[in-house]
């Protein structure tokens, strides 16, 4: 699943959303069946409501005297589900954003996951670094599904322009001054100059090297590898305008308006097409995105291909999934905890095998047969294992918005200051020291616990 953070617009920019399963006045959509229903509410794109509503069918097939009822809810998700729980008709399991998630589980709204570990080996045995913990004791489990972000590729674009791909292995992942060398000889405008030849024309460019995603998921991973985090240690204070964090940023900034290799806001526009898109027309020749992506990448007509993120020293990349939980009050806790463990089966879930979610069992990542349930297929590529399943195992940490707390504060102060530094008109430094006053100011309050890491 992909995680709902920042934006909506970020959230599901999937594409192709229908109509809510909850109206306006979030009243629940009508089922059939008058017996006691299951329901389970969730978000996403077209594609990921048939592949839903096909795995709720099919876990229905296994329920005697109950039926699972699928709440889509593309619009609204978060106004929708807070009525809902106001109005005590919580669903029973429910995709939820992450702050939310940790509210609800403090009221005590949230099943605690914890004890049923050893009878649901399945809930049980997932990356413990999936874990969502609101005390050293307490769980509400983890994401459905995980993503990491990585480097996607249209090998045409590497050929032509004679360059080599990216590294697939973190221990041989680029430089950043590689990333960027790269970046220069992929970039082309109409009259077929690089940026760094004479009569360049940056008004007219055919082809950018690559995109200066600001978006704080795509560079969590770089500030990681630079040996900095957005906070320190304690949760309590930022680093975010440290040398090390600034010189992420900065070198960001300076693809877009120094070195002339990725399109400004401006060039973007207000409507720019997915990265996906932009990749498939050959707009673009590589960008940093989340897995997600591989999905729309791998149905579109191109040769594609993956890779690890450029490196400062130490390869890491970010790991998250938007949270999933299950009603304290439901009356179907056995049923829900099944559901709960078959919902992450890429045996039963298709869009494991299409591209758009990652596992969150360990066993999908350590043992062959298991990696190629849900890998050994024509969605992802060859160099896959290496580029994205040994990578998340080796070289990931958990997204910061999904374990600080106070998250939707610390954004309100944080992407506004990112959207200013992207223009090239003020000093990285000074936006990020000015922010770093506001979050040291009692924002900051530490992050949520979890004892398995």
């Amino acid at each position: 699943m992909k995680p709902i953070f920042l934006s909506r617009r970020d959230a599901l920019r999937l594409g192709g959303l229908t109509a809510a399963g909850i109206a306006i006045g979030g009243s629940l959509t009508a089922c059939s069946s008058g017996g006691p229903k299951l329901q389970y509410m969730f978000w996403g794109s077209t594609a990921e409501q048939e592949a839903v509503e096909d795995m709720l069918s099919s876990f229905g097939e296994t329920l005697e005297d109950l039926t699972v009822e699928p709440l889509y809810t593309p619009d609204d998700y978060d106004t929708k589900l807070n009525a809902l729980v106001a109005s005590n008709r919580m669903p029973d399991v429910a995709y939820i954003s992450n702050g939310m998630a940790y509210r609800l589980a403090e009221q005590g709204r949230l099943l605690d996951l914890s004890p049923y570990f050893e009878d649901y080996p399945g809930i049980g045995n997932r990356l413990p670094e999936a874990y969502n913990y609101w005390t050293e004791t307490q769980t509400f489990g983890t994401p459905a599904a995980l993503e990491i972000m990585c480097l996607f590729t249209n090998k045409e674009a590497f050929a032509e322009a004679g360059v080599d791909l990216p590294p697939v292995t973190a221990d041989s992942a680029w430089s950043w001054d590689d990333f960027v060398d790269a970046a220069y000889r992929l970039t082309v405008d109409q009259g077929g100059r690089r940026p760094d030849e004479e009569g360049f024309d940056s008004t007219q460019v055919a082809r950018f090297g690559t995109l200066a995603n600001m978006w704080s998921a795509a560079w969590y991973g770089l500030l990681l590898s630079n040996g900095v985090d957005v906070v320190d240690e304690s949760g309590t204070t930022t680093q975010l305008n440290s040398p090390e964090a600034v010189t992420v940023l900065q070198n960001l900034v300076d693809l877009m308006h120094e070195h002339r290799v990725a399109p400004s806001p401006t060039q973007l526009g207000n409507n720019a097409p997915s990265t996906p898109a932009q990749l498939a027309s050959n707009r673009l020749a590589m960008a940093i995105d989340g897995q997600w992506a591989l999905l729309d990448i791998s149905q579109s007509d191109f040769d594609f291909g993956i890779g690890v993120l450029p490196s400062y020293g130490t390869p890491m990349t970010a790991s998250m999934g938007g949270a999933i939980g299950i009603s304290a009050e439901t009356e179907h806790v056995e049923a829900a905890l099944e559901l709960y463990t078959y919902q992450s089966d890429p045996s039963v879930v298709g869009l494991f095998g299409a591209g758009l979610w990652m596992p969150v069992e360990e066993k999908y990542y350590t043992e062959p047969e298991h990696i190629a349930t849900w890998t050994d297929n024509d969605v992802h590529p060859e160099e896959y294992r290496t580029a994205v399943v040994d990578y998340t195992m080796s070289s990931s940490k958990r997204y910061f918005a999904e374990t600080l707390k106070n998250y939707e504060a610390i954004d309100k102060v944080v992407s506004p200051a990112l959207e200013r530094v992207q223009t090239g008109e003020e000093s990285v430094q000074d936006v990020m020291d000015e922010i770093a006053e506001q979050l040291n100011d009692g924002m900051l309050q530490g992050f949520y616990p979890n004892p398995l890491v």
